[in-house]
């Protein structure tokens, strides 16, 4: 019976792949005769055939038939074609054909890697529609004014030759920029020697895992919590536990049976914007978080990813204004400015700080001066301030618009509340099967499967950021949005 070639090598052939495609054909042709489902005498299709099925160039069939005769698997015989070669090689490695043997040796190299956590992301493209976790819209981000402060931070570093290596915790100016604003603003008693930046919230969080966790230890998240710091934890060894969440947050009580059962290292939350839900922890149900860490002993690591943007209230201060010796506070530069910007930060104690920068020197050596240099300026002349507050403007409209589209198209099929603060919304679904459908077939949408929050457990739900939408994107990402709904 005929060989079906097309069903047989398209689904082994990744045009875009790392190794070329005519080593990717040798390789397979070379296993279904070690298989024996190809024996010698056997008939190969010809070049334009086996091109013509694959849809891709003839010479790159050529190529391979060329680099398999060539190591005696197939023979030619005039006009009657391509075959398996009679007599076949032994194949030791030392025989291989360079080419393939790099091959080979990089499919070993790569069963050698230990196994990762596939953490879902979702970016714009070209054919689609990201609906974000909340990120900003980098459109309104002030590039003439940070242009400026690059060129002037650039110039200046390399007259006074400061553009070598540095202090690993960042630039002073910088650190000194940010106690400042967080001491005026969210009542944090810091000063630069409590600061390490970092590359992103993502880094800054990696490192606190780092040195706070070691193998085996516990740390709690909230049964809904944002994977990449899940994740951050697990990477160190540590064993992970879910405590619940209601409308007013982290569930102490819940928290402190926990405790009484475990022994707990840490509690990693994010209690300002709850990440996925929005919610916003209770400050009653914070001062007891803080006396549970009093009595248990564990650190609380807070995540205030987006502290700036508020519509409704002034936000709460964060538990790290109140308990600055047993909070790990991460905050962010670019959720504000701009993700690509990479600019995080830790605040703790000084020694706790030493300790990051010896993680950084470990995996990053330092941050980039310049722009710690530039986004420094930026706050010393006030000019991020203002922006700030112009961006609130704009979100708080967009997050108006946002509520009353989705109350029009899908009111009958969702709940959810308009966000006090942060840049995305939390939709629950009615009907949980069409969340389901919705995944399976989001088309020109893109955002994070509602199973990535959590462990199944726990409620389940969509996330999807608003702020990076004009009115007319909003209003498209919304009918798509039902299309994959109610069909």
């Amino acid at each position: 019976m005929a060989k079906d070639w097309k069903a047989l090598l398209a689904p082994r052939i990744a045009l875009d792949g790392a190794t070329p495609v005519y080593l990717q054909i040798a390789q397979t042709v070379i296993e279904e005769i070690r298989r024996g489902r190809l024996a010698p005498q056997d008939l190969l299709p010809s070049s334009r055939e086996l091109a013509a099925s694959l849809a891709i160039n003839r010479k790159t069939v050529v190529a391979a038939y060329q680099e398999l005769e060539t190591q005696g698997w197939l023979s030619t015989s005039g006009t009657r074609g391509t075959f398996v070669a009679t007599q076949l090689p032994i194949m030791a490695e030392e025989s291989a054909p360079s080419a393939l043997k790099a091959s080979r040796a990089s499919t070993r190299f790569a069963g050698r890697l230990r196994s990762g956590v596939e953490i879902p992301t979702v970016y714009p493209t070209a054919s689609s529609i990201c609906l974000d976790d909340g990120i900003p819209d980098t459109r309104l981000f002030p590039a003439q004014s940070y242009a400026r402060a690059y060129r002037q931070a650039l110039l200046f570093g390399g007259r006074r030759g400061s553009l070598g290596y540095g202090d690993p915790r960042g630039l002073e100016l910088l650190r000194v920029q940010i106690a400042q604003m967080l001491n005026a603003e969210r009542g944090l008693a810091s000063a630069a020697d409590n600061i390490c930046l970092t590359r992103g919230s993502q880094m800054a969080l990696f490192v606190v895992a780092r040195i706070i966790t070691s193998p085996g230890d516990k740390v709690v998240v909230e049964e809904l919590t944002y994977p990449p710091a899940r994740e951050a934890f697990r990477a160190a060894g540590a064993e992970i536990l879910r405590v619940r969440l209601d409308d007013d947050g982290l569930d102490v009580e819940h928290l402190e049976r926990l405790c009484r059962r475990n022994t707990i290292r840490a509690i990693y939350l994010t209690p300002n914007h709850q990440f996925p839900t929005t919610v916003l922890m209770k400050p009653e149900r914070r001062l007891r978080l803080l006396s549970l860490s009093d009595q248990f002993g564990f650190s609380i690591v807070e995540d205030d990813y987006d502290h700036e943007f508020h519509f409704r209230h002034r936000p709460l201060f964060p538990l790290a204004s109140v308990a600055p010796d047993k909070t790990f506070y991460i905050g962010s530069m670019s959720k504000l400015l701009a993700p690509t910007l990479r600019l995080g930060y830790i605040v703790a104690p000084t020694k706790v700080i030493d300790r990051a920068a010896q993680e950084v020197l470990l995996i990053d050596r330092q941050g980039d001066q310049v722009t710690e240099a530039a986004v420094a300026a930026l706050l010393s002349a006030g000019e991020i301030r203002r922006f700030a507050r112009k961006a609130v403007g704009i979100y708080r409209e967009r997050r108006t618009h946002f509520a009353e589209a989705l109350q029009t198209q899908l009111g009958d099929e969702l709940s959810f509340r308009p966000p006090d603060g942060g840049l995305a919304f939390w939709l629950k679904f009615r009907d949980l099967r069409k969340l389901d459908r919705l995944e399976r077939s989001s088309g020109r949408l893109q955002f994070l499967p509602s199973r990535c929050f959590g462990d199944g457990t726990a409620s389940r739900g969509l996330r999807i950021g608003f702020a990076a939408l004009d009115r007319k994107e909003a209003q498209t990402a919304i009918r798509l949005l039902r299309d994959g709904i109610v069909g």
